[in-house]
């Protein structure tokens, strides 16, 4: 096994008292002696502190910047205002997910942010594709998330800027006397920022924001039950090269002048099958699922339509107990005729099949700042 690369922030996370494990090739906090539930309960009441610098931060520039990464990313990129981030995701030729990903438009560049496990591929994946464009990884920068109510008193303390920012905003803030690139985003259905700040600066931001009363460091096991209260994919386990977006209810995502009779429709790789299914449906459709008992159902459970006999109609992709709802929670893919709101499954586990109600998501509401 090679070696775990580490983030900059690695020693300060064992300082804290992190245990560490091996996540997409780095060595990340799992949690901190907080604990996962009290982590997950302070974010969501307070502020979390996310190390996210293994994720890959990627510059996009070049003249036609925006309608090259068109080719590849089924999202309204050239109608992006300057300063705004949209959420989308590279497509293959069989209209599967290749890696989903956030990108803002900077102005004089697209400033995209890629999966850890994906971020090698996506790189090579546009490098080989976007021609005349330049694409330039960002390798002397690390990445932090601040999320939860009080986010913005604490970021405004820093710079007041921050409090002017609105969801999905991005701007360029002075924290510690450092250029900032910060956007008002994050992947836990609350109020926050992401935060890519020179690596030299990192540690000495972190700890800033974590003298802060309200904020706690948080690990990779809330930041998990966290985006899946909110119903929020986690790529590898919720989509992969084998989901469309339509079968991973994404189609919000593919904004209308991408769509059949928009004006920049299709030119995207598995454009055919991905916009026919917004025409003609598709057999199966990510769901959310509440188990009617006390046990959490998790990735891997085969969901059944009866309680005993027939072929399996789907299966868990992620699961577990939901801090915030008070019990346990679930995403996964069912047949798309027992996708409605309401229906009941059964779900495997241990020999015996429990049920389960298709429920809507998120499960907890987002609180963004419109």
């Amino acid at each position: 096994m090679s070696e775990l690369l580490e983030t900059p922030l690695h020693d300060l996370h064992v300082k804290l008292g992190a245990k560490m494990v091996p996540f997409a090739g780095y060595s990340m906090p799992v949690q901190y002696p907080l604990g996962v539930m009290k982590e997950h309960i302070h974010t969501r009441s307070k502020a979390g502190l996310f190390d996210v610098s293994h994720m890959g931060q990627v510059k996009v520039s070049g003249a036609g910047a925006a309608a090259a990464l068109e080719t590849l990313i089924p999202v309204d990129i050239e109608g992006l205002q300057e300063d705004r981030q949209r959420y989308g995701f590279f497509t293959n030729e069989e209209g599967g997910i290749m890696d989903d990903l956030m990108l803002a438009n900077r102005g004089d560049h697209i400033f995209v942010v890629v999966n850890a496990a994906c971020k090698e591929a996506d790189i090579a994946h546009m490098q080989a594709q976007l021609g005349d464009v330049t694409v330039e990884p960002v390798t002397d920068r690390a990445l932090l998330a601040l999320q939860g109510p009080s986010a913005e008193a604490v970021l405004s303390a820093l710079d007041p800027r921050a409090g002017d920012m609105r969801f999905m905003d991005v701007a360029n803030l002075t924290l510690l006397g450092v250029e900032c690139w910060v956007s008002r985003s994050g992947y836990t259905g609350e109020d926050g920022y992401e935060i890519s700040v020179p690596e030299d600066t990192a540690v000495a931001l972190a700890v800033a924001l974590l003298l802060h009363d309200d904020v706690e460091a948080i690990g990779l096991g809330a930041r998990d039950s966290l985006r899946l209260e909110a119903g929020l994919c986690l790529y590898g386990h919720d989509i992969d090269t084998g989901t469309s977006p339509i079968e991973a209810a994404l189609n919000w995502a593919i904004q209308p002048v991408r769509r059949t009779g928009g004006a920049r429709a299709g030119g995207f790789p598995g454009a055919a099958r991905i916009l026919g299914q917004f025409e003609v449906g598709v057999p199966r459709k990510r769901v959310g699922l509440l188990p009617e008992g006390r046990a959490p159902m998790r990735e891997g459970v085969e969901l059944f339509a009866e309680e005993s006999g027939g072929a399996p109609i789907g299966v868990i992709t992620s699961g577990g107990f939901g801090p915030t709802v008070e019990g346990p929670v679930a995403m996964g893919y069912v047949r798309a005729d027992q996708a409605a709101l309401g229906t009941r499954v059964f779900g495997e586990l241990r020999g015996k099949r429990l049920p389960l109600s298709v429920a809507k998501l998120p499960f907890t509401p987002a609180n963004f700042k419109r």
